[in-house]
């Protein structure tokens, strides 16, 4: 009995540093706190609502000045650190972007909840937040209203970007097992001096513009950014920016990227990217074969950015340009977490994207 138990465990594995941590657990469901345990990279020290109670959302509803309890925003405005979870399946149309307060979770595990056809989710000055098992796609812009991001406090909103997640001015903050596409700007924006950030085992389809790390090339509160890109799957109709970077340090580990029509790295301002153990499949087309991207630089200018390749594996004639003095000091601010051979990324990164969760069963 214990051999089959064990065998049991062994072949839910995958080597998923994540998912191995909490997934074969068929008990999940009265354990969600634990998956606050199993943060990897920048943001590993994101708690969520970890400690705090359960918030169960059930209705889709949305309304962003007075929201009624029992709805998503309800819940992600409170004071008090929150895990919330959801009654049943739903497709949330928000009103206006989903401003979220510090110390929450928002775990999708067990139901299917699209946010989507309307203005997405915005973290701002806020920290400890955990979004995991949640699909975000046909985000639109918002704003040109109030919106309440506490019980006690609303303020006045301009016009959004249309962005599927937009982080901005915080930090310690995971994005895990979401679905992502179609957006009006991007799928997941950094901005604003954002730093302890990890995206990963994210499934991100169909979009042009798909994540920006830095404001813009004079906003010199990014240069101490970092942000862990793990374990992702960039897939089917991407463009670029997977990610985009400016100014800080970067670790790009362990994704697959199986299609970019214009690039699929690339960055200015002098980033420094670290990419390990990464899967680049090139697109047929013999003119965008180079993963990464320069922009707004000479090359007398970008030769001393630090940019390298290490363990990636290159398929159809993808080709990393590397560049940078080698020196060992801005790569170690750009390292998070150990990277694994990148002959493995297919099966590590094969659950990217919403999780299939059902009670007293190891979601798959």
């Amino acid at each position: 009995m214990n051999v089959s138990r064990i065998n049991l465990a062994s072949s839910c594995m995958t080597g998923n540093p994540i998912d191995d941590c909490w997934r074969c657990d068929k008990n999940w469901d009265k354990k969600r706190e634990r998956l606050a345990d199993c943060a990897i990279g920048f943001g590993k020290n994101a708690r969520g609502g970890k400690g705090g109670k359960i918030y169960v959302v059930e209705y889709p509803n949305d309304d962003a000045f007075n929201p009624k309890r029992g709805t998503l925003r309800y819940g992600v405005i409170q004071n008090e650190p929150l895990w919330i979870v959801f009654a049943q399946d739903m497709v949330i149309k928000l009103q206006q972007e989903l401003l979220i307060n510090s110390f929450k979770t928002i775990d999708g595990r067990g139901a299917n909840v699209h946010i989507a056809n309307g203005p997405c989710i915005v973290i701002q000055d806020v920290n400890n937040i955990i979004i995991h098992s949640i699909h975000i796609h046909d985000c639109k812009r918002g704003g040109i209203a109030y919106v309440r991001d506490t019980p006690t406090h609303y303020g006045w909103r301009s016009r959004s970007d249309g962005d599927g997640i937009s982080i901005i001015s915080s930090r310690h903050i995971w994005v895990d097992h979401c679905s992502l596409s179609r957006c009006t700007d991007g799928l997941i924006d950094v901005i604003r001096g954002s730093t302890a950030i990890t995206i990963s085992n994210n499934y991100m389809t169909h979009h042009n513009k798909v994540m920006l790390l830095g404001h813009d090339d004079n906003h010199k509160q990014d240069k101490n950014m970092q942000v862990t890109i793990a374990f992702n799957h960039f897939g089917e109709g991407l463009v670029q920016r997977m990610p985009r970077c400016r100014h800080g340090y970067f670790h790009v580990v362990n994704n697959d990227y199986s299609q970019w029509q214009m690039y699929a790295i690339g960055g200015s301002a002098g980033p420094t990217i670290n990419s390990q153990g990464n899967r680049f499949l090139a697109p047929n087309n013999r003119l965008t074969k180079e993963v990464t991207k320069r922009k707004n630089a000479s090359k007398k200018e970008w030769k001393n950015w630090n940019w390298r390749s290490q363990g990636d594996l290159f398929l159809n004639g993808a080709r990393f340009v590397e560049s940078g003095n080698g020196s060992s000091l801005p790569y170690a601010k750009a390292m998070s977490l150990s990277a694994l051979p990148a002959s493995l990324v297919t099966s590590i990164t094969k659950k990217a994207g919403v999780l299939k969760c059902q009670k007293s069963r190891i979601c798959c």
